[in-house]
């Protein structure tokens, strides 16, 4: 019906264009039929004086010939009149013709007119792409459709964006491409309209059709299948950028749709292959399980393990099951589920340490109620465990350890509660003093959790208050033992003004208490006890120490001779707290006792020669029953001998083990002793590294072993020979690696590094211990110094200085790096054979 219309309108435009073009030729003929009539009409009176003359007299030839032209003239006149007469004629009978076409072209126009203009269809009209559309018909005005031209074209003001957009670019391909159209488009007040776009005699139609009901209807479910298809695609795009695998399922369970994440969790290149071979993510025994649970009310929700590229995967499974099949997604789960259990081990670690922890503590959740304690907290308030394990309130709580008075006597208990019992609904730490009936004093810690609830801590600061008091009577009793002192005292602080000191300080330098008063600057000390001192730069020295601004503060100590004849040892100490003490002791008697005390370094010199004699001797008497006693002890547990009981055989064991732990040490100290008398010489001979690493890790293997350490040596495969005394050298590898596995955490690994280094050998042995403090580092090669902290067993503390002696020996040197909770790397460094054996005789020569 529309393109009927369309056809009509076209035949109304031409005709029109043949009724113009034969008015426009009629009247330029008109003019031209009036010309030649005149001329005719003009010749005739010429033609009639002609003729009367010819009668009246003889014509002549040129009159002849004048008067046939003329007649011809009149002729043709007459045929083209003639002509144009009938011309005339035929372009009137068709002109009549047009007219009455023009007339039926414009009734038919006229009716259509009417038939669009029945408030249900609007078409717009554009001549070419730059001419003004035209307008004809409305639309209902239920639709939502503006009755003004200019306000109908602004598309967006009354149509659904989505329509607005869709309509604008189907309107600009069919003006600029000639591309038709049928579409139905939605109006804001959720009416639906028809709208067709169509070219014809190079214009531009768009009709718009409000639809009846039916049709109004159908638009109406093709648009909500639109809507459908175009959610369906924009959650399956969605599902193809989210990481879960996702996928549909038909009624007898295959596959028919499935994302990327399902594909790359199958291992296929994309999901059409995975489709195709139909590779399935979940084990079939979880399918069928599935099939037989889901139901369209109760959708199949479930933790499933799989293996995903070779690894274990935990996936949160759901399942639904619709009309046609079924649909579900998986959701990995699976660092969640190791958070989870690095969360449960986490807490359980925690529970464990505060378990450890001296200091009570207790976990009182949202609701008040308690959920962890630790032992110390059960032994503070000597509470059952049964009681506890019922998860009691904290009001609860106090309650009970009220009833049994273990809580501070408080004048308004309920008060003093509710204060305690506040800090649930506060976001600040409270902190409080409990004085405890049985003399305990305690400071209260309460914070509260994120998460609700509240941690407390019970800090038992009986000691400390004891030890505060302690500590201010000690510093009565060093300020009365100060005053007491022979010595000479004086305190400065690092701005050089005395803080305190002595009467002897006093006495000795012959200066008054106010002279000496606290607060006074050095230099007013200095001046009071010039008479007492006859060379002036002596306090000179102790001011410039005192107020110096160095950064290392060291003890500097001498002896000065007064004018009045006493002679003073006098020492500059620095104190922790930046202060600075001088002492002054009188030694004036030293000199007569000076001869005295010679004597008796000689008599400790040689005393020291006869300890060592006296060692060296025990040890050699010590080695042979001790050999003997391991020889029979090898002899009882030699398979020829009787059977031994395990109790026997236990016993036979720690004999063997304390008698080679005894000659060790006997060893040890015979080798000590033999180092101090300077007798021990060393068998120099080519040693070959490798072998020797080899021996030693051979034979320290079984203590590693029992240390549940392991050895790591670092060493080129050639590390050729170094000139040394193959047993010593072996006993500083076996004392260093006794001594790393003694210190090194079980499960670690104690390093054992060798190279060389210019003219030098060099190794190293590092353990991942607790390390070492500075004050325990300076006394690590002493003898008898054990430390025994962090390790397994504590020794007699020999094994460092006989490997710093043995080092010595080969002239050789031994440097430690440790600190606390780092380990500790020891190093050694002998060098060459020729350059050691060379300072040897030398020394010997000497």
């Amino acid at each position: 019906m529309k393109t009927d219309e369309i056809r009509s309108a076209d035949r109304h435009s031409e005709r029109g264009n043949v009724e113009h073009h034969t008015d426009a030729r009629r009247k330029r003929l008109a003019p031209v039929l009036s010309r030649l009539l005149f001329s005719a009409t003009a010749l005739i009176p010429v033609a009639a004086q002609a003729a009367e003359a010819g009668a009246a007299r003889v014509l002549s030839s040129a009159n002849v010939m004048s008067l046939s032209a003329a007649a011809g003239l009149i002729c043709v006149s007459l045929v083209a009149a003639f002509a144009l007469a009938r011309k005339r004629s035929a372009i009137e009978t068709e002109n009549r013709t047009i007219q009455t076409a023009l007339s039926d072209a414009r009734n038919q126009i006229s009716r259509y007119e009417a038939l669009i203009a029945d408030k249900n269809r609007r078409i717009v009209i554009w001549d070419g792409l730059s001419g003004q559309p035209e307008f004809l018909g409305q639309l209902p005005l239920e639709t939502g459709a503006p009755v003004s031209d200019r306000e109908f074209l602004a598309f967006g003001r009354w149509l659904k964006p989505r329509s607005a957009t869709e309509l604008e670019r189907a309107i600009e391909k069919l003006r600029g491409n000639a591309s038709f159209f049928d579409m139905v488009v939605e109006t804001h007040r959720e009416e639906v309209l028809e709208a067709q776009g169509r070219v014809s005699g190079g214009r531009a139609f768009v009709r718009f059709v409000a639809l009846n009901n039916l049709r109004a209807e159908l638009a109406e479910l093709q648009i909500e299948r639109d809507r459908l298809q175009t959610s369906i695609r924009t959650f399956q795009t969605l599902l193809d950028a989210v990481d879960m695998p996702s996928w549909q399922r038909a009624g007898d369970g295959e596959l028919t749709w499935i994302n990327e994440a399902y594909g790359e969790a199958v291992g296929a290149s994309n999901p059409d292959v995975a489709l195709m071979e139909k590779r399935e993510l979940l084990e079939m025994v979880t399918r069928e399980k599935i099939k037989a649970i889901a139901t369209p009310d109760n959708p199949f929700r479930d933790k499933i393990s799989t293996v995903i590229n070779g690894n274990r995967t935990f996936y949160d499974v759901v399942d639904v099951k619709t009309l046609n099949g079924s649909a579900g997604i998986a959701i990995d789960v699976s660092r969640s589920e190791a958070a989870r259990d690095e969360l449960r081990r986490t807490i359980k670690s925690h529970a464990e340490t505060l378990d450890l922890l001296a200091t009570p503590v207790a976990i009182f959740d949202e609701r008040q109620k308690l959920q962890y304690y630790n032992q110390a907290f059960r032994q503070l308030w000597d509470l059952d465990i049964p009681f506890l394990e019922t998860l009691p309130g904290h009001g609860e709580l106090l309650d009970r350890l009220r009833a049994a008075s273990r809580l501070p006597e408080q004048l308004n208990w309920k008060t003093w509660k509710e204060n305690i019992l506040s800090v649930y609904r506060s976001i600040e730490p409270h902190t409080n003093l409990w004085h405890l009936p049985n003399g305990q004093t305690l400071r209260v810690f309460a914070t509260a959790r994120p998460q609700g609830g509240a941690t407390w801590f019970f800090e038992n600061l009986t000691e400390q208050v004891d030890l505060e008091t302690r500590y201010n009577t000690l510093l009565k009793v060093q300020g009365e033992t100060i005053d007491h002192l022979a010595e000479g005292v004086a305190v400065f602080t690092p701005d050089g003004k005395i803080t305190l000191s002595n009467p002897a300080f006093r006495a000795l330098w012959g200066v008054t208490a106010d002279e000496a008063a606290p607060g006074t600057h050095i230099r007013a000390i200095e001046t009071a006890c010039m008479p007492s001192y006859e060379q002036a730069d002596g306090w000179k020295t102790f001011t410039r120490i005192i107020t110096s601004f160095n950064d290392e503060r060291t003890q500097t100590s001498g002896k000065l001779e007064l004018k009045t004849g006493l002679v003073l040892d006098y020492a500059v100490i620095p104190l922790p707290n930046a202060q600075t003490m001088l002492t002054f002791v009188n030694v004036t008697d030293s000199a007569r006792a000076e001869r005295a005390l010679k004597d008796k370094n000689d008599a400790l010199h040689k005393a020291d020669e006869l300890k060592n004699d006296f060692v060296q001797h025990v040890s050699y008497e010590l080695r042979s029953p001790l050999t003997n006693i391991i020889g029979f002890t090898d002899l009882l547990r030699t398979p020829g001998m009787d059977r031994l009981t395990d109790r026997q055989a236990e016993y036979l064991d720690h004999i063997s083990n304390s008698s080679s732990l005894l000659l060790t040490l006997v060893n040890d100290i015979l080798d000590l002793a033999t180092v101090d008398a300077g007798i021990m010489e060393l068998q120099y001979a080519a040693v070959p590294i490798n072998d020797l690493l080899d021996e030693v890790a051979l034979q320290i293997a079984h203590r590693l072993q029992e240390n549940h350490v392991t050895l790591k040596i670092i060493a080129d495969h050639d590390l050729g020979s170094v000139q040394a005394d193959h047993q010593r050298l072996k006993q500083i590898f076996i004392k260093l690696l006794t001594n790393a596995a003694n210190f090194a955490p079980e499960g670690s690994a104690i390093g054992l590094k060798c190279w060389r280094e210019d003219a030098e050998f060099v190794f190293t042995v590092s353990d991942e211990g607790p390390g070492m403090t500075l004050e325990t580092l300076d006394k690590i090669f002493d003898r008898f110094e054990s430390d025994g902290k962090g390790g397994r067993k504590s020794g007699p503390g020999l094994g460092l200085a006989i490997v710093k002696s043995f080092v010595n020996l080969h002239r050789g040197t031994i440097s430690v790096d440790t600190a606390p909770g780092l380990g500790t790397r020891i190093t050694c460094r002998i060098p060459c054979a020729d350059a050691a054996i060379s300072d040897l005789s030398e020394r010997s020569a000497g």
